[in-house]
This record gives C-alpha cells, sequence and structure tokens, in this order.
C-alpha cells in the first residue's frame, strides 16, 4: 500500500529544495514534458510495432480497463461551439433511477483522454461514482483547428463543458460533481473552478501551473531576457504563418533520445513514445504561435476564492513539478489538502497504480460530493 503524507488547512512547510532541472529553450511543457524544440518533427505516429518498451514498474497500467464499468463514447458541445470527446464511464451496479456523484477528469498537457485520464476515471468508476473524461480541445477527438493550438481559456472551459454534460444525465445528482485535472489540467480545473461554481470538489494530481511555467521555468530559471525571446520568436511565425507558411510546432516530449536527453526529457519519452503510454494521434507538440499564450494565463490568482469548496493537491515526492502543488497548496483558502507521494516522480503518478492514491481521491469525493 502506498504510504502518503499530508498537510491541511493553513500549516506551514518547507519546500523541496532543488526539485528537477531547468527547462531549457520554449518552455512548451507540452504533455508537462520536456520543452525543447524537436528538430525534424513531423506529425507522423509511431506504429505499435516501432515503439520501444516502456518501464512497466511499480504496477504501470495506462490502459487498465475494468469489467466492473461500462464505458460509452460521447460528444457535447463547450460554449464556442466546439465538439468535444469524451468517454463516459459508468459502474454496472450503479442505480441509474437515482442520482450519482460524477467526476470530470482531464488529461495532461498535450496528451488525450486515453493517457491517465481513462485510468483515473476508470478507477473511480470502480468506487461508485459516474466519471467523464474529456479529450480538451484542439488535442485527441475534439473540435479545434488548427491542431495542439494553445488556447487556455478554451481549455478550463471544456471542463465547465463536461459539468453541463454531466449535470444532464438523469442519473447524476446535479450539486454532486468534481473534477480532476492531471498534468497542465490541474492548471486547468483551477481556472474553470473559479468561475463554476457547479463544480463542488477540486483535487488534481502532479500539476503543472502552465502559465508560471511557461514565464519562469522550473525554479525560476528563466530570465526576462530569455521570456523576451521566445515573444520574439512566436511573433515572427505569426507572420510566417499568416503569409500562408508552415505551421511550426515546439516543445513536449523528444521524438528520440540522444547523450543529451535531460533526465525530464527520458522521464517522459517512458511514457509518451513507448509501448506503455504510446497512443495513437498524440504529438504533445504545441504550435510554436500559440504557446506564448500561457504566459498570460494566472490559474493561481484568486485560488483562495474556491473556498469553502474543498480542493486536494496530489504531488510525487521527487516530481520536478511538485513545487506547483505547494504553491498552489499555500495560495488556496480553507479546506484544503497536500499529499504527497513517497518515492514518486511526476509521470509516475500518470499510471503507476502501485503509486497512485486512488483511495485517497476515492475518499475525497466521497466526502466533499455527499
Amino acid at each position: 500500500m502506498t504510504t502518503i503524507s499530508t498537510r491541511r488547512g493553513n500549516r506551514r512547510w518547507t519546500k523541496l529544495a532543488g526539485t528537477g532541472a531547468a527547462l531549457l529553450g520554449v518552455l512548451a511543457t507540452s504533455a508537462c514534458g520536456s520543452a525543447e524544440s524537436t528538430p525534424g518533427w513531423s506529425s507522423r505516429t509511431a506504429e505499435a510495432t516501432d515503439l520501444p518498451a516502456g518501464d512497466m514498474s511499480r504496477g504501470a497500467d495506462n490502459f487498465y480497463t475494468s469489467d466492473r464499468v461500462t464505458v460509452e463514447k460521447v460528444t457535447f458541445q463547450n460554449q464556442y461551439q466546439m465538439s468535444v470527446s469524451g468517454n463516459l464511464f459508468v459502474p454496472d451496479d450503479l442505480d441509474r433511477n437515482t442520482t450519482n456523484p460524477a467526476v470530470v477528469v482531464g488529461h495532461p498537457m498535450g496528451a488525450v483522454k486515453e493517457q491517465s485520464a481513462d485510468l483515473y476515471a476508470t478507477k473511480l468508476a470502480e468506487q461508485g461514482f459516474v466519471t467523464l473524461s474529456l479529450d480538451l480541445s484542439f488535442w485527441g477527438e475534439s473540435d479545434g483547428d488548427p491542431r495542439n493550438l494553445v488556447a487556455p481559456d478554451i481549455y478550463a472551459e471544456d471542463f465547465s463543458a463536461g459539468v453541463d454534460y454531466l449535470r444532464a444525465q438523469s442519473f447524476v445528482d446535479k450539486e454532486r460533481v468534481g473534477a480532476i485535472g492531471v498534468c497542465g489540467s490541474g492548471s486547468f480545473v483551477i481556472s474553470a473552478a473559479k468561475i463554476d461554481p457547479r463544480i463542488k470538489a477540486v483535487a488534481t494530481v502532479s500539476m503543472y501551473d502552465m502559465g508560471g511555467v511557461s514565464r519562469n521555468g522550473l525554479n525560476h530559471s528563466v530570465t526576462l531576457e530569455k521570456r523576451r525571446d521566445m515573444l520574439a520568436k512566436a511573433a515572427a511565425q505569426r507572420d510566417v504563418e499568416f503569409s500562408g507558411g508552415e505551421t511550426a510546432y515546439t516543445g513536449g516530449t523528444p521524438e528520440r533520445l540522444t547523450d543529451q536527453s535531460t533526465a525530464i526529457d527520458r522521464e517522459f519519452y517512458d511514457f509518451y513514445r513507448t509501448t506503455r503510454g504510446n497512443s495513437p494521434g498524440t504529438t504533445t507538440h504545441p504550435t510554436l504561435s500559440s504557446n506564448v499564450r500561457f504566459m498570460n494565463f494566472y490559474p493561481f490568482a484568486d485560488i483562495e476564492t474556491i473556498s469553502p469548496r474543498p480542493m486536494l493537491f496530489i504531488a510525487g515526492e521527487n516530481a520536478h513539478s511538485r513545487e506547483f502543488s505547494e504553491e498552489a497548496y499555500r495560495l488556496a483558502g480553507d479546506r484544503k489538502e497536500l499529499v504527497i507521494v513517497p518515492d514518486a516522480g511526476h509521470v509516475d503518478l500518470y499510471d503507476r497504480t502501485d503509486l497512485i492514491p486512488f483511495d485517497k481521491l476515492a475518499a475525497f469525493f466521497t466526502e466533499n460530493l455527499g
């Protein structure tokens, strides 16, 4: 059983020093992965037979399915009149003649619902919740052109659209809907919850503050000069694309590893580019011209206004992203909890079922969704 350490309320605690390495190049953190541009990247997705084997230790099971849960592919509209694709998970023993608690689950930035989100949705459905995983707009099977566009306000809207969909189901209690964001979606679900009081409880796992990391890098390692260089490159690329030039992509998980690959590169590669977590159609690379929009994204501003609705932040002890969960916990209002999973890194909490505290998540939503 995973042992977890927790902090509740407004107790103070010391931040982990030296978490991870600074991200270099354009700070895309797409799929919450390495931010370096990938030379020669194309949209080709490797066939399964081309994929190297990933590290399947500690219960890695991204593609887990359950014989106790029925899954249905669904689509619904967000307020931009874009079609959002989702998977609806319903426990087989659910009484559809009553109303039940439900949870929306978002995937890592640049990923698709079949990566992490479906796993979390399945595990919570086994605990009696109706759950909905979704593809954020511009990614996966959801609408949005050009593909891989960065639009954090629309991403947040997708969570609210998921709430719209769940509240419309006859077997869902409209007043008992929560949400989970994994990695970059952690910042999007916070952004959504600040303006959508229908989200009654919020949990984040391995959260990235996509705004903060884009502006400042990990551990505030990016200078103002470097930030201005990123903005100049993105602006120049807008001119290229406006004139009919080819769309450029940046960041995300590298397509191949080299002797120069960082530990963070290798961590994400082992999930996204191997049989462990690769899903057809996933690129993780956002468009270069849109990626700088994250610099205008401040999900933690006014996070305290979500209170008294409860918030749960889960991060790995050794995660390079741990600083973001710490900061969100520090700034959040009352009814908050921080869970640090021992011996876990950032990507470990995407799929390693021996480490992910599913029981804690189920208890949190059981308590706070009645």
